[in-house]
C-alpha cells in the first residue's frame, strides 16, 4: 500500500504542483485539505475540490477555521490594536498559525505518514508550517517540494504541461491569499524597493466616490454591531470589509522583516481589519487608565511580533491574552466613522465608561474634584525630587 501525505491545499500553482509531484515522483496517496479562515465563497471551494480530484488526490477535505480563527486568535489582534510596524494587521502570519494548526490535527485524524506544503524557501511560511507541525505532530515527516527542489514559477508550469496540466502564466503573475483578516497580494512589483502594485492587481476595484458615515458598536472590546444592527463579530467583521474595501481603504504595502533575517514586501488590503483597529484604539483611549493602555501597548506589541513568527503555541501567549482580554471589560461603546475614497477619519465615540466625562470637569478648564491649591501643592512634590538632581548637579551643565 502506498503511504499516505496530506497536503496544505489552496488550488493555486504552488500546491497544484505539489499533488502531481507528491503522487508521480514521490508514489504516495495524497490526501489535499484546505482551511477555510473565511477567505472563500462555497463557489470557490467547490471549484477547488474539482480541481483537486483532477490532479488525482485521493481524497479532498474543507476544514473550516473560520470561528476559531477569530475566538483564538484575531479577538486578540484586536483587544491588543496589533499592527505589525505601525501598518500591517497580520492578515496572513495569523491566518498560516490557524491553517497550520488545523492541518497537524487532521494529519492526526487520518493517520498520514507525511505532511506537505507549498511553501518557498524565501518566505515566512516554511518556517510557520514546519515549526507547528514540529510542535504538534513531531513524528511525522515534512515534505516540502517547491522549497526542496529550488523551483521557478516558470519551471512549475511546465512540469504541469509535462504532465498534462494546463496552468495559465498570467493567472500565476500575482499571488493573492484572502482570509477573515484581510487580503495579501505578491507579485513583480514586490519583489523591487519602489515599485507599488498597478490598479488591477487589487481584488477589489474602488467604486465608492460619496463619502459615507457609520457607527461601529463594541461590547468588551468586540465589534457587535454596525449602525444599530447586532451580529456576531465575524459577520460584522464580513459586513464591515464589503462596505469599505469598495473605498480602497485600508490598501498599503507592508515592508517588515521575516524570520529568517531578509526583508521583504507585500501588499495587502484589509479595510475592516484597519477601521476596526483604529476604532477600536480610539474607545480604549476614553476608556482605559494611562498605565492599562501602556502595558497593553508593549504587551501587544511582543504578542503580535512572536505571532508573526509562528510562537502561537508558546505558553506565554495565552499569558498575554488572559491580560488582554481582562483590560476589555469597560471596553464597550459606540464609534463614529466617516469614509471617503482612500480614507476614514474616526469623528468619535460614545460610552458609559468614557473616562472624559464631564461630571468631573472638563479638559481645558476647571477640575471639579480638587482646587488650585491642590495642584500648586502636587506640582511641587512630583517634580522634588528632578528639583533636587538640578540643585546638586546644576553647576555640570
Amino acid at each position: 500500500m502506498k503511504k499516505k501525505v496530506v497536503l496544505a491545499f489552496s488550488g493555486g500553482l504552488d500546491t497544484s504542483f505539489c499533488c502531481v509531484y507528491l503522487s508521480q515522483d514521490r508514489d504516495l496517496e495524497v490526501h489535499s485539505v484546505i482551511v477555510n479562515t473565511g477567505g472563500f465563497s462555497e463557489e470557490e471551494l467547490q471549484e477547488i475540490e474539482k480541481r483537486a480530484y483532477a490532479l488525482g488526490v485521493a481524497s479532498h477535505a474543507v476544514v473550516d477555521e473560520t470561528a476559531n480563527y477569530y475566538d483564538g486568535c484575531i479577538k486578540y489582534l484586536v483587544f491588543g490594536n496589533v499592527l505589525k510596524n505601525a501598518t500591517y494587521p497580520l492578515s496572513v502570519s495569523a491566518e498560516r498559525v490557524s491553517q497550520a494548526t488545523a492541518i497537524a490535527n487532521y494529519v492526526k485524524k487520518i493517520g498520514a505518514d507525511y505532511v506537505a506544503h507549498g511553501s518557498t524557501g524565501a518566505g515566512n511560511d516554511q518556517v510557520r508550517f514546519d515549526m507547528i507541525f514540529n510542535i504538534i505532530i513531531p513524528e511525522v515527516e515534512i515534505i516540502t517540494p517547491i522549497r526542496d527542489l529550488k523551483l521557478s514559477r516558470e519551471a512549475e508550469i511546465k512540469y504541469l504541461a509535462e504532465h498534462g496540466v494546463e496552468y495559465s502564466a498570467a493567472k500565476a503573475k500575482y499571488s493573492i491569499n484572502k482570509g477573515l483578516w484581510g487580503t495579501s497580494v505578491g507579485g513583480q512589483e514586490t519583489l523591487t524597493s519602489h515599485e507599488m502594485l498597478p490598479e488591477e492587481a487589487w481584488p477589489t476595484q474602488v467604486t465608492e466616490t460619496g463619502n459615507r458615515r457609520i457607527e461601529l458598536t463594541f461590547e468588551q472590546g468586540e465589534l457587535t454591531g454596525i449602525d444599530g444592527e447586532s451580529m456576531a463579530p465575524v459577520v460584522a467583521i464580513q459586513k464591515l470589509q464589503a462596505i469599505a474595501q469598495p473605498y480602497g481603504i485600508g490598501r498599503d504595502v507592508h515592508v517588515g522583516d521575516t524570520i529568517i533575517g531578509i526583508k521583504g514586501r507585500v501588499g495587502f488590503e484589509a479595510a475592516a481589519p484597519i477601521l476596526i483597529i483604529k476604532a477600536h484604539h480610539t474607545l480604549e483611549k476614553h476608556t482605559l487608565t494611562k498605565w492599562q493602555l501602556s502595558w497593553k501597548e508593549q504587551l501587544a506589541s511582543f504578542y503580535g511580533n512572536w505571532l508573526h513568527e509562528g510562537q502561537f503555541h508558546d505558553p506565554i501567549m495565552r499569558n498575554i491574552e488572559a491580560f488582554l482580554a481582562d483590560t476589555q471589560k469597560v471596553v464597550s461603546g459606540k464609534v463614529f466613522v466617516e469614509l471617503m475614497p482612500y480614507r476614514f477619519q474616526i469623528i468619535g465615540i460614545e460610552s458609559a465608561h468614557d473616562l472624559m466625562s464631564n461630571k468631573f470637569g472638563s479638559y481645558g478648564e476647571m477640575n471639579n474634584t480638587w482646587s488650585g491649591e491642590d495642584v500648586k501643592g502636587f506640582s511641587k512634590i512630583f517634580g522634588n525630587q528632578v528639583m533636587i538632581w538640578h540643585k546638586v548637579n546644576g553647576h555640570e551643565d
